[in-house]
């Protein structure tokens, strides 16, 4: 018995040591694997193609030129090339661990003082609460990378974003070298940005006649008149007008109104657009004294699609299709012919003459104005244009009188080549000139926002003023732009509107080559109703006999144009800047407000309210209307909220009951 017991007692100590070892294997196991090197994805590995870049497109492995990543002469084998404003978003689990890069400006922009940047490393947490992880600080070009290094314990969203400053962002090419993310769970994956396929939201006009466009106009008196009454419905249609004044006559066939107009004075008239289904009538203030352009010029500009390829059968084709596809009927006024058109001065006389591209201005003006359309052109301050053609300096009145004489009604004037000039000294010849030229010439000042030229634009004589640089088809640079004609609205009237720059939509390229615009749909109405809110000048920058369906309903619907060519001519403030999204709001001349919801967040939807005591408008019940739809959305009480895709908008109007 002794012995059984024994025996026992031996085999249980046995089995005791060899449970204490298993456990200490284990023991020994767990912690083996929480010393091993966790996991590492490199950012160039996730793929370039999901990165937003402000210009170009990002690349994985090289400078956004296709330069190796090279910063204040250091070169880095891996990394991710891009451009302020950017943003590359990543998808966590909340076992990733942690992220490092070094980043800077890249070298390829060496000794260009414009370029600074700063970089921001962002997340979202498992309660959706966003954290600044890190941030840069400004940093110039040739300044050494610095080098970031942030845990992400825990963090589902990984935000990598590059600023511009708020100085714009020219040149601000900025690099993530050796960028990686060390993780012990999920793969880090790429967020790609929301995009949606094209859709049309503006409805087809219908067989009935609609007069559209302008409801006021203003003339010098003297000065040729030519005014196109804008008109959707089945054709044939017969126009009549009641009160013309003396000296103006109408085509009743096209609606061309022509003439001259000797008395100042305010004369209203009433005008009829007839067809087989019925009869339109709209009344259209005529204003015949010292201010024109008293609605912001709605047309086409040149230089987006052709660039320096322009010709006169570029112009004639785009002229041709305004009238063709109908977008006169809308409004659409102007042919504008930009840079690249220039020959040489006449050796003795100094007149400036028009290169091969363009035989004889003269004629392309006669031909642009039997149309019913108008036609602009463009020079520079300098003695060169931007392209490198002949300038106006010294030559200022001339050229303007020159212009007047081959019947062109616009003029750009830009600012290149004018280094120690003062701005308000060069424009005023210009606009000193076109007050004594025979003929009404809008006056569209190029000194791409220098200066402030809102605070002395409209007193040199201009008509437009440019608030800022050139723009390009991404959201950077429109949402740059457009958002930022904040606190600019009390400088815009009528006679005189803050220009930020072209639309680019539809077919863009700025030469011979051209592409669809990059902005997604959702991006292309925003970018559309911001500018109609800001009653900004509206120039199609596309080859108009290319447009498509989708561009063609962004700028045709006559209750958004509303919104622009407004006659009380006020401009829209921002109302409410909130995390990713600002409502932005103009006063109409009825009373009603024009109101856009804008998202810009570039992955999610976002529900975003406005409060119509914010709007100055009390806390009733008031109607809203949905502008792209052209349909009712119902009564609402003290406030309206919807549901906003990425980088998109609902533009509304509110009004009483």
């Amino acid at each position: 018995m002794n012995k059984r017991r024994r025996a026992i007692s031996t085999d249980f100590r046995a089995l005791s040591a060899l449970s204490v070892l298993l456990i200490l294997v284990a023991l020994a196991s767990t912690y083996s694997c929480s010393r091993q090197a966790a996991n590492v994805v490199w950012l160039d590995e996730l793929g370039p193609e999901y990165a937003i870049s402000g210009w170009g497109e990002a690349q994985a492995n090289k400078s956004i030129d296709g330069n190796p990543l090279t910063i204040a002469g250091q070169v880095y084998e891996r990394g991710l090339g891009t451009h302020a404003e950017g943003m590359y978003r990543i998808k966590l689990d909340g076992k990733a661990t942690q992220f490092s890069a070094l980043v800077g400006i890249d070298d390829e922009i060496k000794g260009n003082e414009r370029a600074s940047v700063e970089f921001i490393v962002s997340a979202r947490d498992k309660n959706n609460i966003t954290q600044t992880l890190w941030k840069s600080g400004i940093i110039k070009a040739g300044q050494p990378a610095k080098e970031v290094n942030v845990s992400l314990d825990g963090l589902l969203y990984l935000d990598l974003i590059v600023s511009d400053t708020g100085d714009g962002s020219g040149y601000d090419h900025a690099d993530w070298c050796e960028a990686k993310i060390e993780y012990r769970g999920t793969k880090p994956e790429p967020v790609k940005p929301y995009a949606s396929q094209p859709y049309v939201l503006t409805p087809l006009p219908g067989p009935e006649p609609r007069i559209n466009g302008a409801k006021v106009f203003g003339v010098r008196p003297g000065s040729p008149f030519m005014f196109t009454i804008p008109a959707t419905g089945s054709r044939p249609m017969t126009f009549s007008a009641e009160g013309l004044p003396a000296g103006l006559k109408l085509d009743s066939s096209t609606g061309h109104i022509t003439g001259v107009i000797v008395k100042a004075g305010t004369y209203n008239v009433k005008l009829t657009a007839k067809n087989s289904l019925g009869t339109a009538e709209r009344n259209l203030r005529i204003e015949v004294g010292d201010k024109i352009c008293l609605t912001p010029p709605m047309g086409w500009n040149s230089w987006n699609c052709w660039g320096c390829s322009v010709t006169d059968e570029n112009v004639r084709q785009s002229a041709r299709a305004m009238v063709e596809k109908g977008l006169i009927n809308y409004g659409w006024t102007y042919i504008n012919i930009d840079d690249c058109w220039h020959g040489e001065r006449d050796p003795k006389t100094g007149e400036i003459r028009s290169n091969e591209k363009f035989s004889d201005m003269k004629a392309l003006a006669d031909y642009v104005h039997s149309l019913g359309l108008k036609i602009g052109l463009y020079t520079d301050c300098g003695p060169k244009t931007c392209a490198g053609y002949a300038g106006s300096e010294g030559h200022e009145e001339q050229d303007i009188m020159t212009y007047a004489k081959w019947g062109y009604d616009y003029v750009k004037i830009d600012w290149c080549y004018c280094e120690g000039k003062d701005p308000k000294v060069a424009y005023k010849l210009f606009g000193d000139a076109i007050k004594r030229a025979p003929r009404d010439i809008v006056f569209s000042i190029c000194n791409w926002g220098r200066n402030n030229p809102w605070e002395w634009g409209e007193s040199v004589g201009g008509n437009l003023w440019r608030t800022t640089g050139d723009i390009t088809d991404t959201w950077s640079s429109m949402s740059r732009i457009g958002f930022g004609q904040a606190g600019l609205s009390k400088y815009a009237g009528p006679g005189h509107w803050n220009d930020p720059d072209m639309l680019v939509v539809g077919n863009v390229g700025w030469g011979p080559e051209l592409h669809p615009a990059r902005l997604t749909p959702d991006e292309q109405y925003t970018h559309i109703s911001l500018w109609c809110l800001l009653a900004a000048p509206l120039l199609i920058g596309c080859p108009i006999e290319q447009i498509d369906d989708f561009t063609m309903g962004l700028l045709t619907n006559v209750e958004v144009l509303e919104v622009n060519q407004d006659p009380l001519g006020r401009q829209a403030d921002r109302i409410v800047e909130g995390e990713g999204y600002q409502v932005w709001a103009k006063e109409m001349e009825d009373g009603s407000k024009a109101v856009g919801l804008f998202n810009l967040d570039a992955y999610d939807h976002k529900t975003i309210r406005v409060d119509f005591e914010a709007l100055g408008l009390g806390g009733g019940s008031l109607r809203v209307r949905d502008l792209w739809r052209q349909k009712d959305l119902g009564t609402f009480d003290g406030h309206f909220e919807a549901e906003v895709a990425p980088h998109g908008v609902i533009l509304i109007r509110i009004l009483s009951q």
